[in-house]
């Protein structure tokens, strides 16, 4: 599963100078996420998109038992890792890439930094949260080491309670990043500008490590 090459855009990985790895939510593509980068302050930025198999990550819902999402989830987490891979061999350093995901995407942001805590440029998780029934800590090591992370969601939302959110926003701080939480009150299951606008201001306008 998750084999397709990633879609790229922006700048080349062999001349940019950060990478943003970016993660579409279930039924989209990685051209869709990609269209995003159009709103982000990401000049320089080499952007990574990988593709799901048949636009989705995992078969059932995030806050499923991990077992029942396996072996998506766990592909889904290799095709994450494949792209930090491509960054790191074109000579980035961990500080200077970036993830970024909507909804199911942003869910496997999450899990995907979480289980590989370090200090990176940025995450942003656009209506997203850690992945299973429980939050279980013993799944997360490392030390983010101050990375900004922002997420923002509504409350309510279809998919993401929020208070999953607000578990991963604790768990994440735990392992030394520095999140920002922005909950909007009847969002909707959608990116507003408010939370395009601060994602630029909180984690791409950071100064090039």
């Amino acid at each position: 599963m998750h084999q397709e090459p990633f879609r790229t855009a922006g700048q080349p990985l062999a001349t940019a100078t950060r990478a943003l790895i970016m993660l579409h939510g279930r039924g989209a593509s990685a051209a869709d996420i990609l269209s995003l980068a159009t709103h982000l302050h990401v000049p320089g930025f080499a952007l990574l998109a990988p593709q799901a198999t048949q636009g989705t990550w995992y078969p059932h819902s995030f806050l499923a038992p991990p077992a029942q999402n396996e072996p998506g989830l766990s592909d889904a987490l290799a095709a994450v890792g494949r792209a930090v891979a491509a960054a790191e061999g074109a000579g980035l350093a961990p500080e200077n890439i970036y993830f970024l995901g909507f909804s199911q995407g942003a869910c496997l942001t999450l899990e995907y930094v979480a289980r590989h805590a370090a200090r990176y440029g940025g995450v942003v998780a656009f209506t997203g949260g850690l992945i299973g029934d429980q939050v279980q800590a013993e799944n997360y090591a490392g030390d983010f080491a101050g990375t900004p992370v922002f997420i923002g969601t509504s409350d309510p939302d279809f998919h993401v309670p929020v208070e999953r959110v607000r578990a991963s926003t604790a768990l994440l701080g735990r392992l030394g990043a520095q999140v920002t939480e922005k909950i909007y009150p009847n969002l909707g299951h959608t990116i507003s500008q408010a939370e395009i606008d601060l994602a630029n201001q909180l984690i791409f306008a950071q100064p090039l490590a």
